[in-house]
């Protein structure tokens, strides 16, 4: 949701959170975690209700106990409950005996010639599939656990448990023959599992065909809890009720859109549009004739190996109206035209850190040094100090900058010892709308901050 105020999940509705910060533990948003490297999942600084605390045990672990304790502590009333695992993810970590379970098996075992275009697994991937079958394994546990709880409670029949995930696999690894994994629009990249349980209000195990998205998920629950939507707005979603309970819906025929892209979404590349049993895939450039996209049939080819673009050009003339449409749609929504500032020196947040997972600037910005970043912030006038962390230690002598709009500060860098912590006191910001922007200048190269912290001090 974000890291900072207005956008942490503590300032947009729920009333206790346990966190890691942006992008993954051990990753280079979440501060608290990155240094730690291979152990960064054990023993993790975590954020509860936004400040640090340190935990002990295994992420997963952690995550799950804490759910259990909120159900304990709020099973008289309604709930809600996100309980978001960091697993399975990179840095691939897991317990001991977790990996025990999984360390002599072959992951391959199970693929058959059977039309399925698995895919072939080097010995590393084959390592890394045990790693995260055992943080599967992990989760399995917990949620068995989750489970139990609400059967000693006895409020398992009225409670919606929905688990699902966020996108296909990392990594080379058993997908079911779908093509594609993790950051594509193939299949194999944006098909993941969803499962519903509500004894109470839905009764049998059913599977349900109806294609649905992760935007249904709202509607869904307001039905189900009797809770009207929002007014005022319009939702892309629809509740999946009559579905779960036998009846046809008239939307089944509904347009669903998909792309992956590091930052603003990129014309016709990495981009898809499914309706029905169609989906047109865009991996082409900008001006692309409408030869160049892709064309799938998944109800005769769920594999996406036979493409249709020419054989079925009127569908694929008109499927690509639509995700132009929804293009269009997309780039001029509020919240891409005017992205949401960090507002520094308000009250609800002080300080604030910024990370690298948030920074604009250079695409593809993660841990280097000599690399170009900013961050959009919304400044309130007052006497701030302010700390950069690098990556690295950096050589003395050189100088500091931090640009915020016209105004640039700067300062030499004294000493004879590299350090990774550099502090500006005292600095006079103004009320300002603007990038920040912080660079350390020397030997010929401007470093950027691993992360920056602002205090605000009167």
């Amino acid at each position: 949701m974000g890291d900072n105020y207005p956008c942490r999940p503590s300032d947009q509705g729920f009333d206790e959170s346990l966190i890691h910060l942006s992008g993954g533990m051990g990753q280079v948003g979440d501060i608290t975690t990155y240094f730690k490297g291979d152990s960064s999942y054990f023993d993790p600084v975590l954020w509860h209700n936004n400040k640090q605390e340190a935990y002990n045990g295994y992420c997963s672990d952690i995550f799950a106990e804490n759910a259990i304790k909120f159900i304990k502590n709020n099973k008289s009333a309604p709930f809600f409950c996100y309980l978001a695992f960091n697993a399975p993810h990179t840095p691939l970590q897991v317990p001991e005996a977790y990996y025990n379970k999984f360390k002599d098996i072959d992951p391959t075992r199970g693929f058959q010639n059977d039309g399925k275009p698995f895919p072939n697994m080097s010995e590393k991937d084959k390592e890394d599939a045990r790693k995260v079958y055992a943080m599967v394994n992990n989760i399995d546990d917990n949620l068995d656990k989750l489970f139990k709880t609400l059967d000693e409670l006895k409020i398992a029949d009225n409670t919606i448990v929905i688990f699902m995930t966020d996108n296909g696999p990392q990594q080379v690894r058993y997908v079911a023959g779908m093509r594609g994994r993790k950051g594509s629009v193939y299949q194999g990249g944006v098909r993941v599992p969803f499962y519903l349980r509500y004894p109470g209000g839905l009764g049998n195990s059913k599977a349900v065909e109806t294609v649905a998205a992760h935007i249904d998920i709202l509607p869904t629950l307001s039905e189900l809890c009797h809770v009207a939507l929002p007014k005022g707005r319009h939702l892309d979603g629809h509740s999946l009720v009559n579905s779960m309970q036998g009846r046809k819906v008239d939307w089944e025929n509904r347009s669903l859109f998909f792309y992956w892209s590091r930052r603003y979404p990129e014309l016709y590349n990495n981009m898809a549009l499914r309706k029905g049993n169609y989906k047109l895939v865009a991996m082409a450039d900008y001006d692309a004739p409408l030869q160049d996209f892709e064309l799938y049939d998944l109800t005769d080819d769920p594999y996406e190996q036979k493409n249709q673009v020419v054989t079925e050009n009127k569908v694929a003339a008109d499927l690509k109206k639509e995700l132009d449409k929804m293009y269009q749609e997309l780039i001029t929504s509020e919240n891409l035209v005017n992205q949401p500032r960090v507002l520094i020196g308000d009250s609800h947040e002080n300080p604030v850190i910024l990370n690298r997972n948030d920074a604009g600037g250079e695409r593809g910005i993660w841990n280097q040094e000599d690399i170009y970043g900013n961050w959009r912030v919304s400044i309130k006038k007052g006497t701030y100090n302010i700390r950069f962390k690098f990556v690295e230690p950096v050589k003395p002598n050189g100088h500091i900058y931090l640009e915020t709009g016209a105004v640039v500060q700067q300062k030499l860098v004294k000493g004879t010892n590299d350090t990774d912590m550099i502090e500006m006191k005292g600095v006079k910001l103004a009320d300002i709308d603007c990038d920040i922007i912080p660079f350390y200048a020397v030997g010929g190269k401007n470093i950027l901050p691993f992360w920056v912290e602002l205090t605000k001090v009167d």
